[in-house]
């Protein structure tokens, strides 16, 4: 199908457009925009560059998406946003290019953006996540693949969401989240493993089991991280459970501590 550009809409000479777009009422495209094929933005939407967006990603009205880096040590050089194929942006989304000469804000595919969500400078997000109402990631932090971000949860600087975690409303990030796990509070902390969430992907119980043993072992046993670590290897090991050690061993931040859960 032909692309269809409301007139109210300005879009530089130097934005790429595939086929099928939509561009709505008062949209603006910038310099240096790549919009892959069936991208949609409802009206109001501000796509600024440069910035390469994959295939039928959907921007709901008053997303600022690939802006400038709001870090102070950004002083105009040329940086990057980077957006796989089939997420939905919902109103009033930001997404923020990267601090640094060539550096990447990057986002991967199926995911969903909630209203007044933010990503900032140098994020990775992964695929087939969710970022609720109000979730914040600042600067530089990595989110793995299906995360969901609950409303209002802000994530400090450099912290890292391992893979299938989910955290409370209004929770506070302020180190990394393993793998598989529920984290809540202010500060966060890890209140047990995302069960409800392993069990929908299809994991089995031989698979969960062997998630929680290790949990436990990192958070219930009166190990330091180190000796923890050590005696998780010391059992055969799964997958799922070399991801969950190699997580924590990579942490910078540290991992968040135990709670009640």
């Amino acid at each position: 199908m032909a692309s269809s550009i409301h007139p109210t809409a300005i879009i530089d000479p130097s934005a790429r457009l595939g086929a099928d777009v939509y561009v709505g009422p008062y949209c603006i495209i910038g310099e240096g925009v790549e919009l892959g094929d069936g991208c949609w933005l409802q009206h109001h939407v501000t796509i600024l560059g440069p910035s390469k967006v994959g295939k039928r990603n959907r921007f709901h009205a008053y997303g600022s998406i690939g802006q400038q880096s709001q870090d102070l040590k950004y002083v105009g050089e040329p940086t990057f946003l980077e957006i796989g194929d089939d997420n939905n942006f919902r109103e009033f989304c930001t997404v923020h290019r990267a601090t640094g000469v060539g550096l990447k804000t990057r986002i991967g595919s199926h995911n969903q953006f909630l209203c007044y969500s933010h990503v900032a400078h140098d994020c990775v997000v992964g695929s087939h996540c969710i970022l609720s109402n109000n979730a914040t990631l600042a600067g530089h932090v990595t989110v793995e693949d299906y995360v969901i971000v609950s409303g209002l949860t802000a994530v400090h600087q450099f912290c890292r969401l391992g893979e299938r975690v989910i955290t409370g409303g209004c929770t506070k990030v302020v180190q990394d989240a393993p793998p598989f796990t529920t984290v809540d509070g202010n500060p966060a902390r890890a209140r047990g493993l995302n069960v409800v969430g392993l069990k929908r992907a299809g994991f089995t119980e031989d698979q969960i089991k062997a998630i929680n043993a290790a949990y436990r072992t990192l958070y219930r046993k009166g190990l330091n991280t180190t000796q923890a670590i050590e005696a998780i290897r010391s059992a055969p090991m799964t997958p799922e459970v070399e991801k969950f050690v190699v997580f924590v061993e990579g942490s910078q931040r540290g991992v968040v501590s135990a709670g009640k859960g």
